[in-house]
């Protein structure tokens, strides 16, 4: 039984911009904007991160839970952390026997949603999915539409390794997502709380930048690392050897 690392959600006021630092700093194309997301009071962009995914979505009206979001935390950043697993079955069970409350359950002939409300889970919106059909890591993906794969460019960075999710109690959290998706929470080489997916590992980490809570980071696996980060001076993003800032994402280059 695995679960993967398949999209990671962020939220920002401004949805032109973050998507022009993306394709920018990352060189990033846009694959996809979901219609559907309007029911929620939002707008999005979708980009393809080899077979993974980063989507952006910003609100269009007053009074969404992504507006919310963006005040509680002050500003852009990390949203949701959105798994594909092989069998939803068991993964609605283990939610059930933890009497963890859902934001969203939906069941489609192709595609079934599980969205877990952060006040159960802690960390951020954690969401378990299962896609109908070919289950191999670049098969299909009902968020990102049926026609994704022409926008995928990996010139300067080519997945998603980790996602990084802090926390007041780091080792709380890890342990609390570990009872969820099942999986034993052990330590990275910086001694972190780590649980590790299919396809990449979960970090929990102090929260040291006074926004609390929430998905704070990115590590991406770099095909260009020298482009990646000359284009992130060119734009004011680059905030260390190995860290460029957006979306109020740390993206980490490995």
């Amino acid at each position: 039984m695995w679960i993967r690392l398949r999209q990671i959600a962020l939220v920002a006021h401004n949805l032109d911009q973050i998507t022009e630092d993306l394709h920018e700093v990352l060189g990033l194309e846009v694959g996809f904007r979901d219609p559907g997301v309007k029911v929620f009071g939002l707008r999005n962009a979708l980009f393809p991160v080899g077979s993974q995914f980063i989507e952006v979505v910003s609100p269009i009206q007053e009074g969404t839970a992504g507006g919310r979001y963006l005040e509680r935390r002050g500003g852009d950043g990390g949203y949701m952390v959105i798994t594909q697993c092989d069998d939803h079955a068991p993964r609605k069970k283990r939610v059930a026997e933890l009497k963890i409350r859902k934001v969203l359950e939906a069941d489609e002939p192709e595609y079934h949603i599980m969205q877990l409300h952060p006040r159960d889970t802690g960390g951020s919106f954690l969401e378990i999915d299962f896609q109908e059909g070919d289950l191999s890591p670049d098969g299909p993906w009902m968020p990102a539409g049926r026609n994704w794969k022409p926008a995928v460019r990996t010139h300067i960075v080519r997945a998603i390794a980790a996602a990084e999710i802090q926390s007041p109690d780091p080792a709380g959290l890890a342990s609390r997502w570990s009872d969820i998706v099942q999986i034993p929470a052990t330590r990275d080489d910086r001694g972190n709380p780590a649980i590790r997916l299919e396809n990449a590992t979960l970090r929990f980490v102090k929260d040291e930048d006074g926004r609390g809570e929430g998905l704070g980071g990115l590590d991406l696996v770099a095909t260009d690392r020298k482009a990646m980060f000359a284009n992130a001076e060119k734009r004011g993003k680059r905030v260390s050897d190995d860290v460029v800032m957006i979306c109020g994402m740390r993206m980490r280059a490995v």
